[in-house]
């Protein structure tokens, strides 16, 4: 049941919650995902690699829950499977310090920021980011239970078989820089989702394939892949 349409509560591991806020996608953040493309960071039309975290937002008709099918384009063959630890704002931040920053995040869960394959790193075209279903969100944790989220090394695996993953180690910002950059230029609201990036490189799946995504001290996050019922 996808939350664009029904928004329907996750459950926080100390106490429920439900997903009131925004969901921010962070692009580039992880250190093979950067330096995939850093060749072309220096060409037109950039002529330089980006100084504040390349950001985008993954709209409510996104928002499905673990166990959710969703729906490969018939015109694509596979899909991007971006899997990546969402950081759960638990208080309204705005100009965040190195010294507050985490006081402000509730909790964490895992997601999966699905993408159909596109050339464009810097601008993805919303057509390939926001398609109904495309960001599967699992269930929450506490804070306290990730005491050190920059520790966590995330598991793709597609029908039971190791398909990607990596240590948020590679993270070219942790969690509590991307929470001090980001909210140099804006704030973020109690509830909203920001992603530190998926993990890179991103294994791709097809119609009739399952994928999940684990972490230690988070529950899987499982995601059927299949074609429009015809």
């Amino acid at each position: 049941m996808a939350f664009g349409h029904n928004c329907s509560g996750l459950q926080l591991g100390f106490a429920p919650y439900r997903l009131t806020g925004t969901v921010y996608g962070t692009l580039l953040n992880h250190s093979a995902a950067w330096d995939a493309v850093e060749g072309a960071m220096h060409a037109a039309p950039y002529k330089g690699p980006p100084k504040a975290p390349v950001l985008y937002v993954k709209p409510r008709n996104t928002l499905a829950l673990s166990g959710d099918a969703v729906t490969v384009p018939d015109d694509v063959p596979e899909l991007e499977v971006g899997a990546s630890l969402g950081i759960i704002i638990g208080e309204p931040a705005c100009r965040l310090t190195h010294a507050d920053a985490m006081s402000h995040v509730a909790g964490y869960l895992l997601v999966n920021d699905i993408s159909q394959p596109h050339p464009d790193y810097y601008r993805p075209a919303i057509r390939y980011k926001a398609r109904d279903g495309f960001c599967p969100i699992g269930s929450a944790s506490s804070s306290d239970a990730i005491p050190n989220p920059d520790q966590l090394q995330l598991r793709v695996l597609i029908d039971g078989q190791p398909a990607g993953g990596g240590s948020l180690q590679q993270m070219r910002r942790s969690v509590c820089r991307l929470l001090v950059d980001v909210t140099e230029f804006m704030t973020l609201s109690r509830g909203d989702i920001l992603t530190l990036g998926a993990v890179a490189p991103a294994p791709r799946a097809r119609a009739g394939q399952t994928v999940r995504i684990t972490c230690e001290g988070l529950t899987d996050l499982l995601t059927p892949f299949v074609r429009a019922a015809p």
